[in-house]
């Protein structure tokens, strides 16, 4: 076995044998694979072996169409039978709401290029005789659908990461992983030792003991799942030789189906999960299965035979109950690790052989090129932190897995796992009618109804309850004052004598004076986002960077990694150190002159100061700036501090007409003044120019992603993001497709109704020839093309006059 290697990929199931594969494709020899039994060992031999591109992010969808475009190659690369059937795929609604979410994932497809067409019961039923048409009002073909044999992936894979150079090695059973103080790692084996640069836990399920090793925490948990084969059917012997069934999965009976061989396989999500072995994976676990207990499935059995009548009469040949490991949101979990040095994960991954591919190329891109070649953040394992706790992530995974077909309408929270982080004014706004979401873990308020008790919307694709309240607390901001809780902005904190000179390198736009804040991009190398900051100066050797809360854990990773050899610049992320309230409206710095001894007058308190003062008798950083287009204020506390800090805003704005809003309004106000936000709008698939953040670009110094973005600036962008007014009165909620001409030529990053305007909203990055004030497009929305034109300036307060 080898001493030493540039990459140890740990775990011989179907995603480490796919990275192992990928990072020798693109030119990385040099890495080995550690297998503790034979590959495919856990999860990966007992799969179910469906193949689909339905995703509910997009670029998860992408990345399952690419999974599907390598079988092929690592078939023919390695010369080991996948196994693979191509044999399309039935997506079936037996309700009106299942046919709006398939009507919302045709145009996600429409928008990625994927050739998903609603097709009708009676073709349905020509293609795949077993099925009940009286069940069904509408179906969806994906023509991309396939199974193939899980064993044969796994091996097709490691036998083709072979071919290019890789190395693999069974029963070696990882003991220790020991990282030295130069960053590199020591895995420690029942074989000897490798010395290896990085290290990738893609363990399954083992994950969570292997990365105990390390110090790392991983919120994954094995799941108890269900699947039988049936005996020969019928129909299925006298079909025509050559011809297969469609794949079929029923999103209401909460089932999927496939051939195997001459009878059915059948498997489902039973409504009240059964986490396994919390306490750890045993070791000696390998090609295992668990007892089963039909009894927990035997509703949805009932249903299913229902509408597969054939299956009733067919007697059950196996019955496979096997673990597999879910996440608490259900998406992989990939990336290196925040804080901890050359240490990657790719676990959580549940639908490995729909995943795997793209989950290997993502690695491989990311360790090689610096950066994966999409966004991939809605599988980074940043987008957990600390709040995500072995024990939260029993209760999170369990539920994702009794939701797996269950859809989460736009406007929905989900229940499990909640108040796991508040602020200290958490009961007192509950009491004023707060109606909660969590953000990275933290509770929020979405809006506010009149008391408690109405306090709720019922989940739906179309405008709810909530929005007659949202508007009222609209008005209030427009025309007199609001105040909303802004604990969940980030806060990153830099100190020392070279910050600026580090500022200069990391951000894209122009570092304040002292006293000041300016707002900046962060850009990695590709010019593509990384962020957006607003950025303050308390003096030459302090700085502040508020930015997205959700993807606080991302920064920091970014920060410490271009910290590395910088000897003058302390870092810390304070989001937890600081909360607050924000003020916004006409009557704003009446509200705040009422809290505080300062001179707040125009002249003395500028748009865009940062002041370090007291307001309602607390230490508070105090920030002239409001992402409502209003004159407002960003005040920043300590958490002990922030409950007196309402109580005196309270009192001191009663007869001032305040008014409490939360996120949907704030929402609603931004796209009246056409701003984008991070994860939606702004994220790594755009670039400075396309995103119009360019306007606060410094092209005087040498930032991370210049010379990309002058290239670009030389050439021009081919797409701008733009704001869209529609004639609808059902909103758009994101990943609408956007047509011109019959053709589909970009989709919708976010969206909402614009309150105080009158008019639905949505933001798209369209080609830059029908950006032009007035142009006519159509959106998508619920399977209907609404009228849409291109709205350049802002419909409220265009020249910004009212927020300086």
């Amino acid at each position: 076995m080898k001493e030493t290697a540039r990459v140890v990929v740990i775990g011989g199931g179907v995603v480490g044998c796919s990275i192992l594969f990928h990072l020798a494709k693109m030119g990385w020899k040099d890495v080995v694979l550690l297998e503790r039994d034979e590959l495919t060992s856990g999860s990966s031999w007992h799969a179910a072996g469906s193949v689909h591109t339905l995703s509910s992010d997009p670029n998860i969808s992408r990345l399952q169409d690419y999974t599907i475009s390598i079988y092929k190659e690592i078939e023919e690369t390695s010369g080991h039978s996948i196994g693979l059937h191509e044999t399309g795929g039935y997506y079936l609604a037996s309700t009106p709401i299942w046919h709006d979410y398939l009507k919302r994932e045709r145009s996600k497809a429409r928008s990625m290029g994927l050739e998903q067409e609603f097709v009708s019961i009676e073709e349905v039923v020509e293609k795949h005789p077993l099925i009940n048409p009286e069940y069904y009002v509408a179906a969806l073909w994906d023509p991309l659908d396939c199974d193939i044999d899980p064993s044969g992936v796994v091996y097709a894979y490691a036998k083709s990461a072979r071919v290019h150079g890789a190395e693999f090695y069974t029963h070696t059973t990882v003991l220790e992983t020991n990282q030295r103080p130069d960053g590199s790692w020591d895995v420690v084996t029942e074989k000897g030792n490798i010395h290896a640069e990085t290290i990738v836990n893609a363990g399954g399920l083992w994950a969570r003991e292997l990365g105990r090793m390390s110090g790392v925490h991983l919120p994954v948990v094995p799941m108890e799942h269900h699947y039988l084969i049936t005996d020969e059917i019928e129909q299925i012997v006298n079909l025509p030789e050559g011809q297969r069934l469609p794949s079929c999965i029923d999103y209401e009976a909460n089932f999927y189906c496939r051939q195997e061989h001459f009878g059915m396989l059948l498997g489902t999500y039973e409504p009240q999960s059964t986490p396994w072995s919390l306490d750890g994976t045993p070791l000696n676990f390998g090609h295992d299965l668990l007892d089963p207990n039909l009894e927990r499935i035997a509703d949805r059995l009932e249903l299913a035979f229902d509408r597969l009548p054939a299956m009733a009469s067919a007697g059950i040949k196996n019955i496979i109950n096997g673990p597999f490991v879910f996440s608490p949101d259900g998406n992989p979990m990939l990336g290196p690790v925040p804080g901890k040095k050359n240490y990657w994960v790719a676990v959580g991954v549940m639908a490995g052989f729909c995943q795997a591919g793209g989950v290997g190329r993502t690695i491989a891109e990311w360790m090689i090129e610096g950066e994966p070649s999409i966004d991939i953040w809605a599988m980074d394992i940043a987008r957990f932190g600390k709040f995500a706790t072995p024990q939260w992530g029993v209760v999170k995974s369990s539920e994702n897995y009794e939701r797996r077909f269950v859809m989460t309408f736009p406007n929905e929270t989900l229940p499990k796992g909640r108040r796991q982080k508040t602020t200290t004014l958490y009961d007192r706004l509950t009491q004023r009618g707060a109606v909660w979401q969590p953000s990275f873990g933290l509770e929020n308020v979405l809006w506010f109804a009149d008391s408690p008790e109405n306090a709720h919307e019922e989940p739906t694709f179309h405008r709810s309850r909530a929005h007659d309240y949202v508007a009222q607390e609209v008005q209030a901001v427009r025309e007199k004052v609001g105040v909303i809780e802004i604990a969940n902005f980030a806060n990153h904190k830099f100190t020392g004598k070279g910050v600026r000179r580090f500022l200069e390198r990391v951000l894209a736009g122009r570092i304040p004076s002292q006293g000041r804040v300016n707002l900046s991009p962060m850009l990695r190398e590709s010019g593509k986002l990384y962020g957006d900051f607003t950025v303050a100066c308390i003096d030459e050797e302090t700085f502040y960077l508020f930015g997205s809360c959700v993807v606080q854990n991302m920064h920091l990773r970014w920060f410490e990694e271009n910290l590395e050899g910088v000897d003058d610049v302390e870092y810390r992320n304070m989001t937890d150190d600081f909360h607050g309230m924000a003020i916004a409206g006409p009557n704003s710095r009446e509200l705040l002159a009422r809290l505080t001894r300062e001179d707040v007058s125009d002249e003395a308190f500028k748009f865009r100061d940062i002041q370090d003062t007291f307001i309602a008798g607390v230490p508070a950083l105090c920030v002239r700036l409001s992402f409502t287009g209003e004159l407002g204020y960003e005040i920043y506390v300590t958490p002990q501090y922030q409950l007196k800090l309402f109580e005196e805003i309270e009192a001191a704005g009663e007869d001032l007409g305040l008014k409490l809003f939360g996120g949907r309004a704030l929402m609603s106000m931004r796209l009246e003044k056409n701003w984008g936000v991070w994860t939606t709008d702004f994220r790594p698939d755009f670039t400075l120019a396309e995103s119009g953040m360019d306007f606060f670009a410094n092209w005087d110094n040498n930032f991370i992603g210049k010379a990309a973005s002058l290239k670009e600036k030389e050439t021009g962008p081919g797409k701008k993001l733009t704001v869209l007014s529609i004639d609808t009165e059902t909103d758009v909620s994101g990943d609408e497709a956007v047509m011109y001409n019959g053709e589909c030529v970009s989709y919708v990053t976010s969206g909402a109704y614009g309150h105080y305007v009158g008019k639905s909203l949505a933001m798209s990055y369209l080609p830059v020839e029908l950006c032009q004030d007035g142009q006519a497009l159509e959106v998508e929305i619920l399977g209907e093309f609404h009228k849409a034109v291109v709205v350049q300036r802002p419909l409220y307060d265009p020249t910004g006059a009212k927020m300086r």
